[in-house]
């Protein structure tokens, strides 16, 4: 169960660092926000932006984006400890959709946050598209993020099935009965480790690591992205200390107008 709940806060920081990825790849806000400051959002049904007919980027635009990703960042670790908090005076199981118990409000709570995480990553996209198309970002967004809120997804149709009685206990090879809960957490494990198989080989080429070893990619306009931030330090890479650091100048009243520029650009 520890292992489980340290796989929930590196998914937060997966999504984390998937956008630092593809403000890497143009250059930093500042650079994002030369290209696409003031131009018309178009309105669309599928990207959601039906709402924002007639106004343009600025931004707080970017800005909502980077909140909406980093909230879930924030969300999905303190929901992990609220479930081990749960866990030890009995009020949580997975599966248990009583309102007695806190799988439900978990549920809803996590529900929330990754639907304005994703909206967020789609609005960027959006927003961002025809910059980030050298670099394939839709292969990567799918690839990413079907590892891991598909199973998140998983796991809730395992419970509903639970729940349905499709999965019944069973007795082990000792005699011992097993539940039906723990029969539920054992066909999710087994699940993903297939499912982390394929995701494997779609990683291959979803980054292909010829990118990282040249040390840089250009994009359309001709521009060479240095990669060497992103891969040369496995220790800076895994520091939460940045999620700290953006969370606060995207949270922060002060900052809601200003925009950062890197200066190494």
């Amino acid at each position: 169960m520890n292992n489980f709940k340290i796989r929930d806060c590196y998914e937060a920081f997966v999504i984390y660092n998937f956008l630092s990825l593809c403000y890497e790849y143009l250059g930093g806000e500042g650079n994002i926000m030369s290209e696409i400051r003031g131009k018309p959002i178009r309105s669309s049904c599928l990207y959601g932006t039906c709402c924002l007919n007639g106004k343009t980027y600025t931004i707080g635009f970017l800005r909502f984006c980077k909140q909406a990703t980093l909230q879930f960042c924030l969300v999905k670790p303190l929901m992990a400890f609220v479930i081990i908090f749960l866990q030890a005076f009995g009020h949580y199981r997975d599966g248990d959709w009583s309102p007695d118990g806190g799988y439900i409000y978990i549920t809803i709570i996590y529900n929330i946050s990754v639907s304005l995480a994703l909206y967020g990553l789609f609005l960027f996209y959006f927003a961002t598209r025809d910059l980030l198309t050298p670099f394939e970002p839709v292969l990567k967004f799918c690839t990413v993020k079907s590892v891991i809120f598909l199973s998140f997804w998983q796991g809730v149709g395992l419970a509903i099935l639970e729940k349905a009685d499709v999965i019944s206990p069973i007795i082990d090879s000792n005699g011992t009965p097993t539940s039906a809960g723990t029969v539920s957490a054992g066909y999710q494990n087994f699940l993903i480790c297939i499912e982390m198989f394929c995701a494997a080989i779609a990683l291959r080429y979803a980054f292909p690591y010829r990118v990282y070893a040249q040390g840089c990619v250009t994009d359309s306009r001709g521009r060479s992205v240095t990669m060497q931030s992103i891969s040369s330090s496995l220790k800076e890479t895994m520091n939460p200390k940045d999620i700290m650091t953006d969370a606060i100048h995207n949270f922060h009243p002060q900052y809601q107008q200003y925009t950062q520029y890197s200066s190494g650009k």
